[in-house]
């Protein structure tokens, strides 16, 4: 009878999953390490969506706001996503607001006359 080892955790599991079945694209590597590198607060606002040859990335963020925001954090997260990726992988960060993602997603508020 064989010895099989305790049971292994749900992420390792599905990391080698994961490297198996994403694209090989500089982009899919870009964005498996995109949350880790921006944070918790940038990731639901900001993806990239675009990488050229010449490292200049896309990011598409759901409110003008953001990409402002982005705008502001390029140099840092430039370095920090050559860091993971490797150096002079991205050279630039163009971002753009969507058109009205935000605004789709948000309620309009009754006006007093429209309540029942």
């Amino acid at each position: 009878m064989r010895h099989r080892p305790g049971p292994r955790s749900m992420t390792s599991a599905l990391d080698g999953v994961l490297a198996r079945v994403e694209p090989k694209t500089p982009l899919a590597r870009l964005q498996r390490v995109w949350p880790g590198v921006v944070g918790p607060v940038l990731t639901p606002h900001a993806t990239p969506t675009a990488m050229s040859g010449d490292g200049v990335v896309t990011v598409t963020c759901d409110a003008a706001v953001w990409a402002q925001e982005m705008d502001l954090l390029a140099y840092e997260l430039i370095d920090r996503l050559n860091a993971e990726l490797g150096p002079g992988t991205v050279r630039e960060l163009r971002c753009r607001a969507t058109d009205s993602a935000a605004w789709a997603r948000q309620r309009r508020p009754r006006r007093k006359t429209e309540r029942k």
